[in-house]
């Protein structure tokens, strides 16, 4: 599974991309506890960590919303992680 990480969240992670391998039957929830348990460096001065910053994000599954943490993934998908944005 990919995550691609916007914004702050892109400057918290370090990266703008992973992968990870689950198992199968892993849900959002598990792949977000995945991305927790990455050891990263500290992110940019003035922004906030990964933590705090996915507490707050929005989630999207293939291109679509997804509030239920509890969804099964499979090999191949993509969660897009998308902090709260200023402006409009």
């Amino acid at each position: 599974m990919d995550v691609r990480y916007f914004a702050a969240a892109r400057a918290a992670a370090g990266l703008d991309e992973e992968s990870f391998h689950l198992a199968e039957g892993a849900t959002v929830a598990d792949l977000l506890e995945a991305v927790l348990a990455v050891e990263r460096p500290e992110p940019p001065a003035g922004t906030p960590p990964l933590p705090r910053i996915l507490s707050r994000s929005s989630f999207l599954l293939n291109e679509v919303a997804v509030r239920d943490h509890s969804v099964v993934l499979k090999a191949g998908d993509a969660v897009d992680v998308l902090p709260p944005f200023a402006g409009g």
